[in-house]
């Protein structure tokens, strides 16, 4: 099954809590993204907005590291609640990351910004992160450059029977989930899509019928 992945960035933080609680029974995980407005061109929280998360679900959460040097807070996040930490694959030492995340008992994802090829993917990483926007600021435009990187991702995993997710993160909407999961995608994160606008509720199940419009279609 396709998961969907709720963007907190997106939410009302003066309601967080019962914004998590109303879209638990229909998105599969959070997604959490931290920006120290190094890496990215931008802040956003730290490890009291993940606790947050926590005492208001059982999803998993997945914290997203956009951050210069993540090697420094991973402790903090795991701490917090993280069921998985993604870091930049162009911020850290990949091997040294992965393996302390993984001592962590917390599951490894590592993200690839839209024009970072594919370096490094092994048997121990539990996921990797496709940006398909520039990270720094929800409700970008999808870049389509990235569905070719994803199809390409699904080959290596597969030719090299590794268990590895792929998520693809930015500007993820109906339509583009879709297209998104046709190429390979097993996660697909929104944020814009799901809080900005009228009923979250409806949004997430609108999300849900454009993935599963993909998969009843591949079942035929």
């Amino acid at each position: 099954m396709v998961k969907i992945s709720a963007s907190l960035l997106s939410a009302d933080f003066s309601k967080l809590g019962k914004e998590i609680r109303s879209i638990d029974k229909y998105v599969d995980e959070f997604h959490l993204d931290i920006m120290d407005g190094h890496f990215v061109p931008n802040i956003s929280f730290g490890p009291d907005i993940v606790k947050v998360a926590r005492e208001n679900t059982e999803l998993p959460l997945d914290v997203h590291l956009m951050i210069e040097d993540p090697m420094k807070y991973i402790d903090r996040f795991v701490d917090a609640g993280a069921d998985m930490i993604t870091f930049h694959y162009e911020t850290a030492n990949f091997f040294r990351c992965r393996d302390y995340i993984k001592s962590k008992n917390t599951k490894v994802g590592v993200a690839y910004n839209p024009n970072s090829p594919i370096y490094i993917l092994d048997e121990d990483i539990d996921r990797v992160l496709i940006m398909s926007v520039y990270p720094g600021f929800g409700g970008q435009k999808f870049i389509n450059k990235t569905l070719k990187k994803i199809s390409e991702t699904k080959k290596y995993i597969k030719k090299r029977n590794y268990n590895i997710e792929i998520a693809v993160d930015g500007g993820i909407k109906t339509g583009t989930a879709y297209n998104v999961v046709k190429r390979g995608a097993d996660v697909v994160v929104a944020g814009s899509a799901i809080f900005k606008i009228g009923d979250v509720k409806k949004n997430a199940s609108e999300l849900r019928k454009d993935i599963d419009r993909w998969c009843n279609k591949k079942k035929k």
